[in-house]
């Protein structure tokens, strides 16, 4: 498949992703699934060394605002290795908990030769952050999301979000370069 003009971007460091778990299953309610995943995403950071600007998890996707370090690694590297893995960790945990999950899993891997099982959606989406005003109005979304959603009340009340580490300085999911916000970004 190809890479959507991907390599169009490759002066470009500065991007807000979503992926999208499988027929939107809410498989992130489950917080053991969330920590797996950000599990993956720490192993993945020091691996390619990008910088995590905003983030949270939702009950079915997850959406982030990262920096990439070029010489490292693309965002699709990142997401390639952080979406594989990720993917394996939490359907082993999902089915050692006897989740109804699996048939989902099975079902969604059908048009796949090699897959027997498949949790992410086959692509993400990610968007260019070109200026400061863009990333203020993801950063926004992603930290509103919880909110609108009414699972919580206000962004900072969510543990899976970087509403926390901007809020109340509190990086004890994840850390988050919150050093960035309100500068130009390039």
């Amino acid at each position: 498949m190809g890479l959507r003009h991907r390599n169009s971007l490759t002066d470009c460091t500065h991007f807000f992703i979503t992926t999208t778990v499988v027929k939107f299953l809410n498989v992130f309610k489950d917080s053991t699934a969330c920590e797996l995943l950000i599990r993956n995403i720490k192993h993945y950071q020091k691996r390619y060394e990008f910088n995590i600007l905003a983030y949270v998890i939702m009950p079915s996707h997850f959406h982030w605002i990262i920096e990439v370090n070029k010489r490292k690694g693309t965002v699709s590297d990142l997401m390639r290795d952080i979406k594989k893995y990720s993917a394996w960790d939490i359907m082993e945990y999902l089915e050692k908990e006897n989740s109804n999950y699996s048939p989902a899993f099975s079902a969604s891997a059908k048009d796949y030769e090699d897959q027997k099982r498949k949790f992410w959606m086959p692509r993400f989406y990610d968007e260019v952050i070109r200026n400061e005003k863009m990333f203020w109005q993801k950063l926004s979304y992603i930290h509103y999301n919880p909110v609108e959603a009414g699972i919580v009340d206000s962004p900072a009340e969510y543990k899976y979000s970087s509403a926390r580490n901007y809020i109340e300085g509190d990086h004890s999911v994840i850390v988050v370069d919150t050093s960035l916000a309100g500068t130009e970004i390039k």
